[in-house]
């Protein structure tokens, strides 16, 4: 196994255009809007700017850049899937949480352990990320790898770059992420000699059984099966060991648990305070404690920063675990603490079955 970005020259393997309409082929294809209805970028003034400029500052073939983001098309879709819901929508843990921990995810998790296991083993011992929690991304994402996306990338990444919903609150940040996406996309495109356009994934961008967004490819991708290419659509082993290598750079300690159990003693109770950091570990197991919130076992112990994690349950009473370093990586896959928890839980949910408890 080599860790390293991706090469150029192995670029045009791992994004192949027949590796990703393959996969799209394995899920029912979303049909195009006809072309005289379809909004192109070619009509957009910023877009046609952002090429030029694009294409001066990494010396690329300026028309070219021009032609592929003018090819582009405004796509409804992605912008659906990144408006936030109307406000007073509640959230619900539950809800969210059995949408994964249910038997066809279970079972295919399982399949999929049972079927890398000397890897997923092999992966835990080199990079100490537990293979539950690799199983459990995969799971999460993709339904392992059943379900990697039928949008074209150049489309969901070119529409969140020039047309991210204003209506969200980070929009600004969220823009300027995707104007970076699509200069990675093209960038490494030109000079592996593949077309951007042929790249199916989600309504984000996102690609392959890990969703690795194109700057994650190039940064965390790894050659794990040591076949001399780096594949996230068809080689498990390549995606078990980029999953790992992505938790490891974002600074996961292992041994560390993710979360604990945690309860509230009343009468000194200080919720405000302990939720104000939101999921950014903050407080040390006397301050935690010292604020109402009651700890045991070997939470009483930890040594790390605590964060207290609150998941809304759509009315009814809210659930809370006390969330460590680790957890707070597991959200820097998807900034979401009901994201993290639901990838926690299936992970050891199909480890329990793998070890037949």
């Amino acid at each position: 196994m080599k860790r390293r970005s991706i090469p150029l020259a192995l670029l045009a393997a791992a994004l192949s255009p027949t590796a990703a309409w393959s996969q799209g082929s394995k899920a029912k294809q979303r049909p195009n809007r006809p072309a005289d209805t379809a909004r192109f970028y070619r009509d957009r003034a910023d877009a046609m700017a952002f090429a030029d400029d694009l294409a001066q500052r990494r010396g690329l073939d300026a028309a070219w850049v021009r032609e592929q983001i003018g090819r582009a098309r405004r796509l409804d879709a992605s912008i659906r899937g990144v408006t936030p819901p109307p406000a007073g929508v509640p959230k619900n843990w539950a809800a969210y949480r059995a949408r994964f921990i249910e038997p066809v995810r279970l079972a295919a998790g399982q399949r999929f352990w049972l079927d890398n296991r000397e890897a997923l083993a092999r992966t835990e011992a080199e990079f100490g990320v537990p293979a539950a929690l690799i199983v459990g991304v995969i799971g999460v994402e993709t339904l392992y790898g059943r379900h990697t996306g039928t949008h074209k990338v150049m489309d969901a990444i070119t529409t969140l770059a020039f047309d991210f919903p204003t209506v969200h609150p980070r929009a600004a940040a969220r823009t300027a992420f995707f104007r970076d996406e699509l200069e990675q996309l093209l960038s490494l495109a030109q000079r592996a000699q593949i077309d951007p356009h042929a790249l199916l994934g989600s309504f984000a961008g996102a690609m392959g059984w890990p969703q690795f967004m194109p700057s994650s490819w190039v940064k965390y991708a790894i050659d794990h099966d040591g076949d001399g290419r780096i594949d996230l659509f068809d080689s498990p082993v390549d995606v078990i060991g980029s999953v790992a290598n992505y938790f490891k750079a974002f600074g996961w300690q292992t041994g560390m648990p993710t979360h604990y159990p945690v309860r509230f003693d009343s009468t000194r109770l200080d919720l405000d305070t302990l939720l104000a950091p939101d999921i950014l570990p903050t407080f040390n197991v006397e301050s935690f404690t010292a604020k109402g919130a009651v700890l045991e076992g070997e939470a009483l112990q930890h040594t790390g920063k605590l964060a207290l994690v609150e998941l809304e349950n759509a009315g009814a009473p809210s659930s809370y675990v006390a969330g460590t370093e680790n957890f707070y990586v597991v959200t820097r896959y998807n900034w979401s603490s009901y994201y993290a928890l639901a990838v926690i839980e299936l992970g050891e949910a199909v480890k329990a079955q793998v070890d037949g408890r």
